[in-house]
Parts: structure tokens; C-alpha cells; sequence
């Protein structure tokens, strides 16, 4: 079956702090385009997590790590960030060749132009302003190996013997890898629920139109699942610390001065005012 998607085309990104990349066939991150920071992740109730800032544009991050093209097809609040549909599986994605990094900075309009990816409350979100809340707040990744290329054999005079256990063996070792992907991060495809937040919900709103350049490509895919399901959810500071996600950093102390009378002045200060 033929897949018509997206690739994204430019020059490479500077690299970026990967110690907070989740994956394995390629690693995603979380950036605030505003400062220029990667987000860092929590890992809680089963899940990862990373703490948006109001207002700011953010971007997501792939690197192709499986030295082989990869699709990404990629979703935020539960809507493919292509097409504006209910994000599935079997939907167009971006096209990655190997070692290529690529920042998702918004929803796609043409294939020169995006609308900028932005946290704001869940009611300003696109997906609510769509009549779809139910998945606001979480960006999803799903990661497909592309079918391997038929490759040219000129006819022999002899044609060697089949070996059609040693065959099925690298088959199945093929299938044991993917199923052994998507089993080595259970965390990142289901988790518990999490508790409601007291305030709004950060949601992702259809910030200002910008460039961004893609072209339309092939891509088969080598099973109709994907072989890495990447789940990152996402909430205000605020909200994280108060579901317990983050443990909010304790006050500075000061101890106090046993003698705070002691500074020596030589001169007489300046009267006040």
C-alpha cells in the first residue's frame, strides 16, 4: 500500500540538550522556541511530563537514530499536526532520513507555512476550539520502519539452494525486535489517568502563521502498527506541582545574624530621600 506524506526538508539544527530525549528509534524533545531551553521531562504515575509556559511557542524535536528512514506521524491534543484530523495511526506523517533532526513547530497549512504551536489555556486550544477536548494536554509519536527497498540480483547459472529456515528465523527475529521496542517503553504508549489539576489545563493553541518549507514524498511502511509509540503529557509549572508531578523547590533560607548591628560605618550616610 502506498503512503502519500510530508518530509521535512532544511539544514541540520544545531544540536540540543538530548538528556531530557525521550526514544529509541529516534529521540523527541520538547523545546521552547521562545528561550531557545529543551523542557525537561519528569517521569510520574507512568508517564513523562514537561512544564509549558503560558504564551510560549514550543516545538517538537525528532532525531532519526534507526540509521534508516523512519515516518513520525505526529500528534498534539489528539490531532494529527498534518492534516488537522483525529490523530490515527494509518495518517500522514514527516518523513525522517537517518541522522536527520527536525524541529514540528506547528500546525501544517501548506507546505511552506505552518501555525505556530503555542501553550495556552485548554479552552483556547485547538483541539477544544475544534469540539475535541478529550486529549488535550499530551503530544504523541508514533514511529514506522519503512519496508526495505527490493534490491537487484543478476540471474545466476546456478541458483543457490533456499534456506528457507534460516529465513524465517531472521523474520522472526525481525518481529521479536519490533514487538521488544514497543515492550521496552510500556510507560510511553499507556499510563493511569492523572488527577485533575486545580487551575485551567495548558492546551496548544493555533499561534501566527510562519515559513516552513516540506515536500510531498513516498514512504511503505513495514507493519500497519508502529514499531515506537513516544507519549509525552504537558501542563503549566503550576499544575504539575500541585499534581505532584514536580516537587516544588524549597524556599531559599537565610539563618539569621546573631549580630546585625554590626557593620561599622566611618562616615556619616547620606539622610534618606
Amino acid at each position: 500500500m502506498r503512503y502519500l506524506i510530508l518530509m521535512a526538508y532544511g539544514l541540520a539544527l544545531a544540536a540540543s540538550a538530548q538528556v531530557h530525549a525521550l526514544g529509541s528509534l529516534a529521540r523527541v524533545s520538547v523545546v521552547d522556541r521562545d528561550s531557545g531551553v529543551t523542557l525537561r521531562t519528569y517521569y510520574a504515575r507512568g508517564e513523562y511530563w514537561v512544564a509549558g509556559d503560558p504564551g510560549a511557542r514550543y516545538a517538537i524535536e525528532i532525531r532519526n537514530c534507526a540509521g534508516a528512514r523512519l515516518l513520525a506521524v505526529t500528534s498534539v491534543d489528539g490531532v494529527n499536526v498534518l492534516s488537522g484530523d483525529t490523530a490515527g495511526w494509518d495518517q500522514a506523517g514527516y518523513v525522517f532520513d537517518p541522522g536527520e533532526r527536525y524541529q514540528i513547530s506547528g500546525w501544517r497549512k501548506s507546505n511552506s507555512e505552518v501555525a505556530a504551536f503555542t501553550f495556552t489555556d485548554s479552552r483556547d486550544s485547538y483541539a477544544e476550539r475544534t469540539g475535541r477536548p478529550a486529549s488535550v494536554g499530551i503530544i504523541g509519536i508514533a514511529l514506522f520502519r519503512e519496508q526495505p527497498q527490493p534490491v537487484y540480483a543478476p540471474p545466476r547459472v546456478a541458483p543457490a539452494p533456499v534456506a528457507p529456515a534460516a529465513s524465517a528465523g531472521e523474520s522472526n527475529r525481525s518481529r521479536a525486535e519490533d514487538a521488544a521496542a514497543l515492550a521496552a517503553a510500556p510507560a510511553l504508549q499507556r499510563g493511569p489517568v492523572a488527577a485533575p489539576a486545580p487551575e485551567a489545563r495548558l492546551g496548544t493553541g493555533h499561534g501566527e502563521r510562519e515559513y516552513s518549507y516540506v515536500v510531498d514524498t513516498e514512504f511503505h511502511r513495514m507493519q500497519p502498527q508502529p514499531n515506537e509509540v513516544i507519549r509525552i503529557r504537558y501542563d503549566s509549572f503550576e499544575n504539575l506541582v500541585a499534581m505532584g508531578i514536580i516537587r516544588k523547590p524549597r524556599p531559599s533560607f537565610r539563618a539569621p545574624d546573631p549580630f546585625p548591628g554590626s557593620e561599622q560605618r566611618r562616615f556619616v550616610p547620606d539622610p534618606p530621600g
